[in-house]
């Protein structure tokens, strides 16, 4: 069974900065896009960055264009977002999930880390 691990959650002062990380076993995992995605209280759950197989492409929402950046290390079985210039607004439980490049059923999120930006 695929389990996706996210850590590095908590609470930061705006302006601060947080490493999300997210461990995947039993995938191969350098067949997988990753992507990070966020679900604020009372709204749907949106993407805010994906990273293709090889890291050689990424993706942002717009909302956080030049602050987050989301890197992955295949030989650690591991994606990160980096979380710079936090605002209350990014404030959500945030999850990461595998795509499968091949195989569109073969998708798996993890259970969440919460990130809460707050004076």
């Amino acid at each position: 069974q695929v389990l996706l691990v996210e850590s590095g959650g908590g609470l930061v002062q705006p302006g601060g900065s947080l490493r999300l990380s997210c461990g995947g076993t039993r995938l191969t995992f350098s067949n997988y896009a990753m992507s990070w995605y966020r679900q604020a209280p009372g709204k749907e759950r949106v993407l805010v960055a994906r990273i293709t197989s090889s890291g050689g492409s990424t993706n942002y929402a717009d909302s956080v264009k030049g602050r987050f950046t989301i890197s992955r290390d295949n030989a650690k079985n591991t994606v990160y977002l980096q979380m710079n210039s936090l605002k209350p607004e990014d404030t959500a439980v945030y999850y990461c999930k595998a795509d499968h490049v091949l195989y569109s059923a073969q998708q798996y999120w993890g259970q969440g880390t919460q990130v809460s930006v707050s004076s």
